[in-house]
């Protein structure tokens, strides 16, 4: 389910910003506090358009996309962080 919203959103960032390329990774399993967990890559004939479209993509993923998430506190605990409804 989430490498389909990914792909879809990777065409609907090509065709909303005229990209040449468009590709996000997700990881998966822990990752640790200071390393990233998503890569957006944008290209386009002009920057403009490709960091807004990095900038439109990270806030679609964290609004749409079904990737569940568990945050680890240094007292021992964890809790599930609560996702927003999937729009459809």
């Amino acid at each position: 389910m989430a490498l389909d919203t990914l792909g879809a959103l990777e065409r609907s960032a090509c065709e909303r910003f005229g990209l040449a390329h468009c590709v996000i990774v997700h990881r998966l399993g822990e990752v640790p506090v200071t390393e990233a967990s998503v890569a957006v890559v944008t290209s386009a004939p002009h920057r403009a358009a490709a960091f807004e479209a990095a900038r439109w993509v990270m806030d679609e993923l964290k609004r749409g996309a079904a990737i569940w998430k568990k945050e680890h506190f240094a007292e021992g605990e964890s809790a599930w962080v609560k996702g927003h409804r999937l729009q459809g």
